[in-house]
């Protein structure tokens, strides 16, 4: 009786899989033209990947139950090669049950496309280091176009590709990194690749009228107040000259007079009473050809003009301060305020806790667009609210969403507008003149707020006009109308031999919610593995590291999840160089731990003591 019972279920679970089987082949019918159109490299993956979403138009949870209690694959890890998993079910039901099953529809076999991965990713982010299989992207500060010590420091830490926004500097800053990066290679030999971020139709905040020239410098103290590290002054007339590398941390003084400079000596004294009307008193400990360093006890606010005088030379030698850069001011922005987007972009005065704040908007075409009710954010969703009402020139929201005690809302931060359908073009004429450049140094062209699989040819399009059909094309997925057309945007980058795609996380949590992020960051890393296509991992990873040295614990743990992508990027930071030793450390324990879905079992030996015992 209990064989009769198994036999039927056979039979009814070999019918089920095997109308599925004819929907996926169906899908692929249907979609004939647009897998044609894929480069002769990714027609299979592109035929893998209508296989993919047209099995996710499914709900086969109760059918993966059923077949797993037979010990049948569940069809949970079978993203690189959906058909092939199929008619494996579909031959082990066969068997089983006497009746056969398998259709032999060519498709990408379990080997394959594994294979088909790796060599698209090669291309793309170029081949992996030895330790480790996942790349290290990594943003370079402006600095870095000065700093051939820093490009340097981040390749022998583990950088694999260095990234250039667009967004920020200009061609002969990008030039000088470019440089830079191309004249190193990473510790094994590789040479690094160089990414350009197209900056895209991003809004930000408009400007905030600067504050005055000053700088604070002060010792670092316990709990109970006492100095446990000295503040540290770096007097130089060349401040366009960075400090020794050693001494990066301290803060950078331009003095005026260079003899001045060139006159100290270590154990000098020096007076200054600082903008509050303190009198400080610095001493030198160590002097080098640029510059001196002193040290400073006690908390100093140092501004242009100031007076510095030297108490240890025979007759009081005096100098000042020269221009230091200004205090970058912000509106601090409260539960309840008012924010109110302008179209006029003339600075703005920064305001405080419960004032209007008024700040202009860069893009102008968000007037026409917004209505009210609709979601406003601002800084990576630090700051967000809805709509109250909208004018030819301004747009007023109310802040809903705010840490208490409220916070800063500065300058060139991005807006977020989830809800309201903008009119805009993902390729700018900015994109587009800067393409020239990208097109002659870059390895590979980040795509910024694309949306649809127009957007995509639009750029392929340009990459063809300037004779670059070959640069690397990764589409930045940081929106919800991007999330919403992966399947056709991952089809139209393969009609381009090198593509990828990277988890723009900053804006997508915004866009999607953050209690969302979680689960479509997953359904894209599954999608591009059916698409064979690589994945960067990128915003915010270990991110309190890289500014403040010090990690938390959530951030490692998403930096340990990150293993699963072919590459993850790390934005910059003073401490930028401490993480990536970390992230590549990670990365190295990680990986023989889990390979994209799947766990691997590797020998533990953390607990041989505790089983001996």
């Amino acid at each position: 009786m209990q064989r009769a019972a198994d036999h039927a279920e056979l039979i009814s679970l070999g019918a089920e899989v095997r109308d599925l089987h004819a929907a996926l082949v169906a899908a692929e019918a249907q979609w004939h033209t647009e897998i044609e159109a894929a480069h002769p490299a990714h027609r299979a993956s592109a035929a893998n990947l209508v296989h993919y979403v047209e099995l996710r138009n499914h709900d086969v949870r109760e059918l993966q139950g059923r077949l797993a209690v037979l010990g049948i694959s569940s069809l949970g890890r079978s993203e690189p090669h959906v058909l092939a998993t199929i008619e494996s079910v579909l031959s082990v039901l066969g068997r089983l049950s006497g009746e056969q099953q398998c259709t032999h529809h060519l498709a990408v076999s379990f080997s394959e496309g594994q294979d088909l991965l790796d060599r698209n990713t090669e291309r793309l982010l170029g081949a992996p280091p030895a330790s480790r299989s996942t790349r290290i992207m990594v943003t370079l500060p402006s600095e870095a176009a000065d700093r051939p010590d820093l490009v340097t420091r981040l390749a022998s830490n583990g950088m694999d590709i260095a990234r250039v926004n667009c967004a920020h500097d200009d061609e002969a800053a990008w030039a000088r990194m470019v440089r830079q990066v191309r004249a190193i290679t990473t510790p094994d030999g590789r040479a690094c690749r160089v990414a350009m971020d197209l900056a895209g139709p991003k809004l930000r905040t408009g400007p905030i009228e600067p504050g005055p020239r000053v700088v604070r410098i002060g010792p670092l103290r316990d709990r109970l107040g006492a100095v446990t590290e000295t503040g540290r002054a770096w007097l130089t007339a060349s401040p366009g000259v960075d400090p020794p590398a050693e001494l990066s941390s301290a803060i950078v003084v331009p003095i005026d007079d260079p003899d001045w400079i060139a006159r100290r000596r270590v154990d000098d004294r020096l007076e200054l009473e600082d903008s509050r009307g303190a009198k400080r008193s610095w001493k030198v400990i160590a002097v080098h050809a640029d510059g001196c360093l002193a040290a400073v006890r006690a908390t100093t606010y140092v501004q242009s003009g100031l007076k510095v005088t030297c108490r240890s030379t025979k007759v009081d030698e005096a100098t000042t301060v020269g221009e230091l850069p200004r205090v970058e001011l912000a509106h601090r922005v409260g539960r309840g305020d008012t924010v109110v987007l302008t179209r006029s972009l003339a600075p703005a005065p920064p305001t405080g806790l419960g004032e209007t704040h008024f700040i202009g908007c860069t893009l102008a075409e968000a007037f026409g667009a917004v209505l009210p009710g609709q979601r406003v954010w601002f800084d990576d969703g630090k700051i967000g609210g809805f709509v109250d009402r909208v004018d030819a020139d301004q747009i007023w929201a109310t802040v809903t969403d705010v840490r208490p005690g409220g916070a800063n809302l500065k300058a060139g931060k991005g807006i977020n507008l989830p809800d309201s359908d903008l009119p805009l073009s993902a390729l700018t004429a900015k994109d587009i003149d800067d393409l020239s450049f990208v097109t002659r140094h870059a390895d590979i062209v980040n795509f910024s707020f694309v949306r649809s699989a127009d957007d995509v040819r639009a750029l392929q399009q340009e990459l063809e006009q300037r004779g670059a059909p070959q640069l690397g094309i990764v589409l930045k997925i940081e929106n919800v109308t991007a999330f919403e057309n992966l399947p056709t945007l991952l089809l139209a980058a393969m009609r381009s031999e090198v593509a990828g795609v990277m988890i723009a996380r900053g804006d997508l949590a915004v866009e999607v919610g953050f209690e969302r992020l979680a689960e479509v960051q997953e359904e894209i890393m599954w999608a591009c593995e059916a698409a064979h296509v690589p994945v960067i991992w990128a915003t915010q990873v270990l991110d309190s590291l890289a500014r403040t040295g010090q990690p938390s614990r959530a951030e490692v743990t998403d930096a340990a999840m990150a293993v699963r992508a072919e590459c993850v990027m790390l934005n910059k930071g003073p401490h930028i160089t401490d993480a990536i030793g970390v992230l590549d450390s990670i990365l190295i324990r990680m990986q023989s731990h889990q390979h994209k879905k799947r766990s691997l079992l590797r020998r533990l030996r953390a607990w041989d003591r505790a089983m001996q015992d």
